[in-house]
């Protein structure tokens, strides 16, 4: 009986470790052949990851090779919330956020998510991350990201712009070049271990990025550093409420300076408001009052309707025309055309005028390119307004010779003085001069081009002449310079209320001119808005433009033209006969 007992055991022993073993060989066969390629996924999920590789986004160089916007590699920080237990959340939280200088309870409310990685802050300073690196948190991360610098903060922020938190442009030429500076992501498809790590050493496909290109300007940091100071100074002494000066060659229309205020820095464009953002030397229109006064002059000369010596009687500062009463700024006579411009006088201007055809002025007008876009390599730019003669009132004539109903902007006045300065032609403004990739091979590169001649190399001579006038003898005396002779003119216009009446308190004061006036060099527009208790373009404006010009003359080591007479020698010693 025992026997047969111990045979059955013995038996049923074998037949239970023969269906285990079925089973378990049945179950190998289903991971291992049926499953596998479903297992393999899932495993391969969890432990291969596609990482992508980013690009280093192009430099911007001003026309020296100056840095003007480069990257650099920072730390940034993630959690991992699912490994932080949750009674220590709320004490890693404010450790963290006292590292980071940030709120504690918007880190702990990241820290309770349910997440494998949550950012924290990114692109953080030197200093935050060597004091989150002294606590040692667990669950919390660096990770090195590429970030955007502006090395000299507001100088030229308006013509470079800035790159937002992931290298992607935002304003300026960041944005308007971003295809070029921005490059193309790689990637990198390696395993991680069981503690998220990296193994680089197993890295299965690897695409490497492409790097963006880098753009050179005709920028000069050196000019736009002075033209930015000479700018900010008047901008807060006159109280003004915007400003904006342009630096530019006048024979092939390179911009060497452009600035507006206010302004804003690159570095915290999150902490400036959009008002400062705004590119005024191309967006803004106004209505340019007498610096206009050089499309009739030209237009004048051009058609022989007037000579220097010309006389025309001003009216003694009123004028009757077209139901209106005209006025000068100071009460004229008789005076030649010379003085007529060098004294900005509206009355003389408008005679002047209405010697002209309507049609010949609208053309002069819109050959000097005003009512249209200059074609800068910038954002934003608007064509501002002019009417052709088939729209224009009984006052036009007395209006438009002297710069009302017509908007400008500082970019068109600046290619207008420039058409002077030059000999009689319209020179396309432009910015971008290079764009090269990250071996410093040329990609593409930009040339001058002249749009049209506007006057006769003869007319922009005596224009010239009658420029220089006005600062040696005229309304632009501010804008003398010390040791170079340079022609300008003054504006000074009413700016237009809302009802649409030209207001008495808000002005916009200009001056444009260039220098020297025997072979300009530099072409300069300033232009101030509502600047006060002073308004007058000829005081506000024209000292911007003298300290500009002698400055930016001195750093391009222009000879002066103006021979001082010598001193007098004194002699140590000497004694009369």
């Amino acid at each position: 009986m025992e026997k047969r007992i111990h045979e059955f055991r013995l038996i049923l022993v074998f037949l239970l470790f023969i269906t285990l073993q079925t089973l378990l060989i049945s179950r190998l066969f289903y991971l291992q052949i049926a499953k596998s390629i479903y297992l393999s996924k899932i495993a391969n999920s969890q432990h291969d990851v596609l990482v992508e590789l980013e690009p280093r986004r192009g430099a911007i160089y001003d026309r020296n090779m100056y840095k003007l916007a480069f990257n650099i590699n920072v730390d940034s920080v993630f959690g991992i919330p699912r490994e932080i237990p949750e009674k220590d959340k709320a004490r890693i939280a404010s450790k963290t956020a006292s590292a980071l200088n940030e709120d504690e309870q918007f880190i702990l409310r990241r820290l309770k998510r349910n997440k494998g990685f949550i950012w924290l802050k990114r692109k953080i300073s030197d200093e935050e991350s060597e004091a989150l690196k002294g606590l040692d948190l667990k669950g919390i991360e660096l990770i090195k990201e590429s970030k955007r610098v502006y090395p000299n903060g507001y100088l030229a922020a308006h013509i470079i712009g800035f790159a937002g938190l992931d290298n992607v442009g935002l304003e300026g030429l960041e944005l308007a070049q971003d295809r070029y500076l921005s490059g193309k992501a790689g990637f990198r498809l390696t395993n991680r271990d069981a503690k998220r790590r990296f193994l680089s050493a197993t890295d299965k496909k690897v695409l490497e990025p492409i790097n963006g290109f880098s753009l050179i300007l005709n920028i000069d940091e050196t000019i736009q550093n002075i033209a930015e100071q000479s700018l900010d100074a008047a901008y807060k002494k006159y109280n003004a409420k915007g400003a904006t000066v342009i630096v530019m060659d006048p024979y092939n229309g390179e911009i060497l300076a452009l600035a507006n205020r206010p302004a804003f820095d690159p570095n915290r464009f999150f902490n400036s408001d959009l008002d400062s953002h705004r590119n005024r030397a191309v967006t803004d229109t106004f209505e340019p009052g007498s610096v206009f006064k050089i499309v009739t002059a030209s237009c004048a000369l051009e058609k022989g309707v007037v000579g220097f010596k010309d006389k025309i009687f001003c009216e003694n500062g009123k004028y009757y025309i077209a139901g209106h009463t005209l006025h000068d700024h100071t009460a004229h006579g008789m005076l030649t055309f010379k003085e007529v411009i060098e004294q900005s006088s509206n009355i003389g201007t408008v005679k002047v005028a209405q010697r002209l055809k309507k049609e010949d002025l609208y053309a002069f007008v819109r050959g000097f390119g005003f009512g249209q876009a200059t074609g800068i390599d910038m954002m934003g730019e608007v064509n501002g307004t002019t009417y052709p003669p088939s729209k224009w009132s009984k006052s036009t004539i007395a209006a438009l010779p002297m710069g009302q109903e017509v908007t400008v902007t500082a970019i068109q006045l600046a290619c207008a003085i420039s058409a002077i300065a030059n000999g009689g032609e319209l020179v396309k403004p432009w910015i971008l001069r290079e764009i090269r990739d990250d071996r410093g091979e040329t990609i593409a590169g930009f040339e001058p081009a002249v749009v049209r001649r506007v006057i006769s190399k003869e007319t922009a001579e005596k224009m010239k002449t009658l420029l220089k006038g006005v600062i040696e003898n005229g309304t632009g005396t501010l804008a003398r310079l010390e040791s170079h002779t340079a022609g300008g003119k003054t504006g000074t216009a009413q700016k237009v209320e809302p009802g649409g009446i030209y207001s008495h308190s808000k002005f916009v004061g200009s001056f444009i001119g260039f220098a020297p006036a025997s072979n300009p060099r530099i072409a300069i527009a300033v232009c101030l808005d509502e600047p006060h208790p002073l308004y007058y373009g000829g005081v506000v404006s024209a000292p911007v433009f003298k300290k500009v010009a002698e400055d930016t003359l001195r750093y391009l080591g222009v000879p002066p033209d103006i021979k001082r007479p010598e001193p007098l020698k004194v002699i140590l010693g000497a004694q009369e006969d």
